[in-house]
């Protein structure tokens, strides 16, 4: 349904950081860098599917209330290990990791980035 998405920054080498560290535990690298943006993608994937970015009008990038990115993660250790590499990385919690309500294998942790944005890793695989 997605071609991609983006969030807002007002440090783009303070999000190169966070999100390298965090986005690597999901399996997600760096593939595009430049002042005003940065983009992820999966393995094997060519085309970035997360963009970080200066807003284009240049005015400060602020956070949607309600908003958030859900990431696929494999295991449920991926997403011990994105909530435990955000908040080494500047992030702050929104979520510790763990089951949730809405359904039986729905494992989930919630930070937000640097600059407010909301994100969450997601595993619904039993283990």
């Amino acid at each position: 349904m997605f071609l991609y998405i983006t969030l807002g920054s007002n440090d783009i080498t303070r999000s190169r950081g966070f999100y390298d560290a965090v986005l690597l535990t999901l399996g997600y690298q760096c593939l595009r860098e430049s002042d005003e943006e940065i983009g992820y993608a999966s393995e094997g994937d060519t085309r970035c599917r997360l963009w970080v970015v200066k807003p284009y009008d240049q005015r400060a990038a602020t956070i949607g209330n309600g908003s958030m990115v859900a990431l696929n993660a494999e295991s449920r250790a991926a997403v011990d290990a994105f909530h435990a590499a955000a908040l080494a990385s500047g992030g702050t919690d929104a979520g510790k990791p763990g089951l949730r309500s809405f359904h039986a294998n729905f494992y989930a942790a919630y930070v937000r980035d640097p600059d407010g944005n909301k994100l969450s890793a997601v595993c619904e695989r039993p283990e």
